[in-house]
Parts: structure tokens; C-alpha cells; sequence
């Protein structure tokens, strides 16, 4: 690791933004590992689990494209400074509820469709403004990185300090946590200094820029294919993490600790390949790395599934979060690298539904088949799904390389004609 590892960092509203966000996404990991013990405490059901995350993520995927024209009309400063004013609110009303002791699964579930609703704004809002705060364009892939660092840098320490409030102080004080870490995050975008944002006029309705972004991404099947191999990852792969809380409790005969540990390993596997990600050299191809890592995701999945072997379980759950990682990052890189500046929050909303619409209803579907054919088959299909997917991205570059190669030879063959006419 080099000092290009971090050079994102050399812009000051980076620093900033990396620093608040870190605080805040560790609380935010705390709730969510809270929120999954204290539902699979209520009901020791995995269905319900995925239904908690249908309930946290689907109203993004429905009000997504809302939120990506949103960005792309308004001060997406503005509009960011406002879902995070609106998370610690949701956040508040959360720890509220659970420190009354009379909470119910459906009150739960109803705040998570809140935040999901606010999510739908806050991440086109806050992943276009990240290409604002880097001074020098030439460092968005690291700075798009290195978010993938503190995501899952905070993904390690998040659920292990969880585990240990769960057990120590109970549940109450990990949704406290989370409330107050917004403080941080809302602090540090209020002393950033951005450049003055100028409205532009806009001659079309929300409608209008909506189908000019369905347009713009069919004119666009590089990023379109992303959108695809993310959407399809999301349905049938990412949510896995919704049966972590079987092997904690079922497999491994642990406790709300047990739980945050196997989290903890998965974050720690998704932070390694971000710091990998972040240490790649201008001009890496991320595609290759995109489908290397779709088949480790797989793998490690495949090898977890059935292992009862703590230690060894672990060890593949970190495996599978190194590849999970890419999965995210490398998408998110490929797309605010080459989309138009203009359509930067619509395709980003575009992102955002495949990221976090899919994964809810993948949530219930894995679910529902984990009360079918079991939990452990259920996990192993999940990784037989990932190289599917990769086999399907291989395929793609194949196709791609040869397209290259057919657009070069026209070149090749006029320059060795007019050599021989020399």
C-alpha cells in the first residue's frame, strides 16, 4: 500500500465527507445488525428477516428514479444535508421505540419503509456530490474506492460493537448510537466549501427527464450491461447476509456476539478489496476484476453454505466478502467515470434500484426457499447464482473483445496496404 492509495484525501471536502460518513456508517451498522437480532429474537424466522430488509430497501427501488431527478434538478447539497437531517430523525424515533419496551415487528418495519424512502433521495444526492468534493477528477475511481473502505471498514467495527452493546447494555443503546453518530456526518457537510451551485433552467417535467434517462442508458449498453449484472447479483446473491443470523444462532449455537463476529468477518473481506480496489493504478481494468471477483463472491459462498467449522466458516465468509465488494465499487466506479455529467443523478438512481430494489425482493425469494429447502442449500444456490452471473460477464467480454478487435483491423489493413504501395 501507497501513498496513491489515499490520494483522494488531497481534497479538503473529501476529507471531510470521509470523516463524518465513516462515524455515521457505523452506527448505521450497529441498527442494522440490532434490527436483524431483535426481529430474529421476535420470530426466529428467516422469512421475516428478508422481509425486514424488503421493508428497509424496496421504497427505494420504488422512489429511486424520483430521487435521481431530484439530484439532477437541485442543489444536491441541499438535498443531501436534508435525507441525512431526515435519517437521524427516523434513527431517533427507532431508539425511541425500542426504549419504551412495547414494540411490535410491524412498528419496525414501518419506520425501516421510512428510511428506505429517505435512501431513495439521499443516495443519488450523495454519490453524485462525491465527483463536487474531488478537486482533481483524475482521483473519483480512488475516492469511489476508498467509499468502499469506509462502507465496509465500518460494516468490521460496526456489528462487533453491536454485539457486545447487545449483550452488555441490550438493544436500546445500539439505535442511541446510531441516532447520535448523524451528528458527525451533518457537521462535516456544513463546513465544506463547494462551488456555488447554479440553477439551470429545465424545459422538460419530471416525466420528461426520466424518459431522457431511460433514452440516455439505451444509447449507453456499457453501462447498461453493469446495471444488468448488478441487478441480477442483488436479486439472487447479495441477500445472503439476511441468513447470517441462522449460522450465528443455529449452526454455531452463539449469541448476539456470534452474530456480530460473522458480520464483522464479512466486512473485514468487503474492506481488504476495497483497499486493493483503491491501491489499482489509473487505467486497471475493472471489468476483468469485476468478473475475477464475481467467482471468489461464489466460492466463498459455496464453501460457507455447509461448513460447520466455525474457524473455517470465517474464513470463507471473509472470502465471500472480498468478492462481494466488487460487486458494488467496481459498478459505481465504471458508471461515474463515463457517464455524462448531466445524467450523472439519473443513471446513479438507475444504480440505486438495481442495487437496493432487487436485493428486498431477493430478501423474500431467498426467504421463502430458505423455509423450502433449507438455509445451507438455500446459501449454496446463492453461490452457484454468482457464477452464473460471472459466466454471463465473461461471455460479455468476450463479445466485447472481439468487437474491438473487428473495429482495429480496418486500421491494420489500410496502414500495411499503404506501406506495400509505398
Amino acid at each position: 500500500m501507497d501513498i496513491t492509495t489515499f490520494k483522494a484525501f488531497r481534497s479538503r471536502n473529501y476529507r471531510l465527507y470521509f470523516t463524518g460518513q465513516s462515524i455515521s456508517l457505523i452506527g448505521t451498522w450497529m441498527q442494522k445488525t440490532a434490527v436483524s437480532w431483535v426481529i430474529y429474537t421476535l420470530t426466529h424466522s428467516t422469512f421475516m428477516l428478508g422481509l425486514t430488509l424488503f421493508a428497509s430497501q424496496f421504497p427505494s427501488f420504488l422512489f429511486s428514479l424520483v430521487g435521481g431527478v431530484v439530484s439532477d434538478r437541485y442543489n444536491r447539497f441541499r438535498v443531501l444535508l436534508a435525507t441525512q437531517v431526515a435519517s437521524m430523525l427516523q434513527a431517533v424515533l427507532l431508539a425511541c421505540l425500542i426504549l419504551a419496551n412495547h414494540y411490535q415487528v410491524w412498528e419496525i418495519l414501518g419506520l425501516s419503509v421510512l428510511l428506505g424512502i429517505i435512501n431513495a433521495f439521499d443516495v443519488p444526492a450523495r454519490q453524485s456530490l462525491v465527483y463536487e468534493m474531488v478537486a482533481d477528477k483524475s482521483d473519483l475511481p480512488n475516492a469511489l474506492a476508498l467509499n468502499s473502505s469506509m462502507v465496509n471498514l465500518s460494516r468490521l467495527i460496526g456489528p462487533a460493537i453491536a454485539g457486545i452493546i447487545l449483550e452488555a447494555l441490550g438493544d436500546g443503546a445500539c439505535f442511541v448510537g446510531n441516532a447520535l453518530s448523524f451528528v458527525a456526518v451533518i457537521a462535516s457537510l456544513l463546513m465544506m466549501r463547494l462551488p456555488k451551485y447554479e440553477a439551470k433552467p429545465h424545459t422538460k417535467n419530471v416525466f420528461g427527464e426520466l424518459k431522457e434517462g431511460f433514452s440516455y442508458l439505451k444509447k449507453t449498453p456499457s453501462i447498461s450491461f453493469i446495471l444488468i449484472m448488478l441487478a441480477l447479483i442483488s436479486l439472487t446473491v447479495l441477500p445472503y447476509s439476511t441468513l447470517i443470523p441462522y449460522y450465528a444462532r443455529d449452526v454455531f449455537h452463539g449469541t448476539a456476539q456470534t452474530f456480530g463476529v460473522i458480520d464483522s468477518f464479512i466486512g473485514l473481506g468487503a474492506f481488504s478489496g476495497a483497499i486493493f480496489l483503491a491501491s489499482q493504478k489509473t487505467g486497471a481494468n475493472l471489468k476483468k476484476i469485476l468478473f475475477i471477483n464475481t467467482i471468489i463472491f461464489g466460492g466463498g459462498l459455496l464453501l460457507f453454505s455447509h461448513e460447520h467449522n466455525y474457524y473455517l466458516a470465517l474464513l470463507f465468509v471473509t472470502i465471500a466478502g472480498f468478492g462481494m465488494m466488487s460487486q458494488i465499487t467496481v459498478s459505481n466506479t465504471l458508471i461515474q467515470t463515463t457517464v455524462d455529467p448531466n445524467m450523472r443523478g439519473r443513471v446513479i438512481s438507475f444504480y440505486a434500484m438495481a442495487f437496493f430494489g432487487m436485493q428486498p425482493l431477493g430478501g423474500l425469494l431467498i426467504g421463502a426457499i430458505s423455509k423450502w429447502i433449507g438455509t445451507p442449500d438455500t446459501l449454496m444456490c446463492e453461490g452457484f447464482a454468482a457464477l452464473l452471473v460471472a459466466a454471463l460477464h465473461w461471455r460479455y467480454l468476450r463479445r466485447e473483445k472481439k468487437l474491438k478487435a473487428r473495429r482495429q483491423k480496418p486500421v491494420v489493413d489500410a496502414t500495411i496496404v499503404q506501406a506495400a504501395q509505398a
